[in-house]
C-alpha cells in the first residue's frame, strides 16, 4: 500500500454498507484502496462484463493522455474534480513526466477514502507547495471554487486545466420533475465554465449509450440497475448531450471522441494494448476544450 498501511483506514464515519463509486473503479484500476463490499461487486460485474476493466483502463489512459497534451501546451495549473483514489497514475504524476516541478495540481472528491488516500500519496511523493487534496462535492461550485482559493496551490486569476473525468455520469441526472428539461450536470458544468478564466481548459470523459455495439447494450442496462441498488445513479447521454458540455468552449482536434481514439500519439512508452475490439468497446466519450481569449 505504499506505507498507507501506517493510517488510520477507513477513516471515521465511512459507509461500508454498500459499495462505492470511487473504491469499485479503484479496483477495476487494480488498486488496493477498496474493502470487501466494494470488491464483491466489482467481481460480480467483471464475471458478467470482463471488458468493464479495459473500459476503465482506456478511460485512465484518455486522462493520462490529456494531461500530457495540455501540460506541453503550456498548461501549469490542474484541478481533478472526483479524481478518486490513486491508482495507474494520478495526474501530478504524468504532468511530472512533461513539466517537473513546474505544475500545481489539486485533487477534489466528495468520497472521504479517496481524499485520505490522496493525501498520503501526496505526502509520501508529492510537493506540499504545488499539490493538494480536498474533500468537497462538485455540485456546489461556489464553496469548491473558495476552498481552491485557500488551498495556497491554486491560482484562479490563471488558467487552468479542469479534469471532470467520468464523473458527470454519476448522480448528476436531470432534476426530478423537470421532464428532462434542466440537466443538473449540464447546469453545474455551465457554473465552472463561467469561473474558469480565458486560456483554461476542461477536459472529460462521459458513458454514452449511443453508437455503441450491439452486445454492450445489455451491460449498460445491466450497469444501470446494478448501480442504482449500490445507491449511485448512473445518466448516459448522447454525443449531441456530452458535447454542449462544453459550452462555446473551442474543442481541440479530433472533437468529442471514443477514449482510445483521443490523440493516441500521448500515450506513455510502456502502455500494454488494451483488450478491446473496437473503440467503440469503451462506451466512454471524451474531449478537451479551449476557453479562448477574448481580443
Amino acid at each position: 500500500m505504499t506505507g498507507l498501511e501506517h493510517e488510520s483506514f477507513p477513516p471515521p464515519g465511512i459507509d461500508l454498507s454498500r459499495p462505492s463509486v470511487a473504491r469499485v473503479y479503484d479496483y477495476y484500476l487494480g488498486g488496493t484502496a477498496n474493502w470487501e463490499i466494494d470488491r464483491q461487486f466489482a467481481e460480480r460485474m467483471l464475471r458478467d462484463y470482463p471488458t468493464v476493466r479495459p473500459i476503465a483502463q482506456a478511460n485512465r489512459r484518455f486522462l493520462h493522455r490529456a494531461v500530457r497534451h495540455l501540460v506541453r501546451a503550456g498548461i501549469r495549473q490542474i484541478v481533478d474534480l472526483g479524481s478518486g483514489v490513486p491508482t495507474m497514475g494520478h495526474a501530478h504524476e504524468i504532468a511530472e513526466q512533461i513539466a517537473p516541478g513546474k505544475v500545481n495540481v489539486a485533487y477534489v472528491d466528495c468520497e472521504p477514502v479517496a481524499v485520505a488516500h490522496s493525501t498520503s500519496l501526496l505526502r509520501e511523493q508529492g510537493d506540499p507547495a504545488r499539490h493538494v487534496a480536498l474533500h468537497a462535492d462538485l455540485r456546489d461550485p461556489p464553496r469548491l471554487w473558495s476552498l481552491l482559493a485557500g488551498s495556497g496551490v491554486v491560482d484562479l486569476d490563471q488558467p487552468i486545466a479542469l479534469l471532470l473525468i467520468s464523473v458527470l455520469h454519476f448522480g448528476l441526472p436531470p432534476a426530478p420533475g423537470s421532464g428532462g428539461g434542466e440537466d443538473l450536470g449540464s447546469s453545474v458544468v455551465a457554473a465552472y465554465r463561467d469561473l474558469l478564466v480565458p486560456g483554461s481548459y476542461l477536459a472529460l470523459s462521459h458513458v454514452t449509450d449511443e453508437g455503441v455495439p450491439a452486445h454492450c447494450e445489455q451491460l449498460l442496462a445491466d450497469a444501470k440497475e446494478r448501480y442504482a441498488e449500490a445507491g449511485a445513479d448512473l445518466v448516459y447521454r448522447s454525443r449531441a448531450e456530452i458535447t454542449g458540455l462544453f459550452g462555446d468552449f473551442a474543442l481541440l482536434e479530433p472533437g468529442v471522441t471514443w477514449t482510445p481514439l483521443w490523440h493516441p500519439e500521448e500515450a506513455g512508452p510502456h502502455e500494454r494494448p488494451l483488450l478491446l475490439g473496437a473503440a467503440s468497446e469503451s462506451l466512454l466519450l471524451a474531449g478537451v476544450a479551449h476557453k479562448e481569449r477574448h481580443i
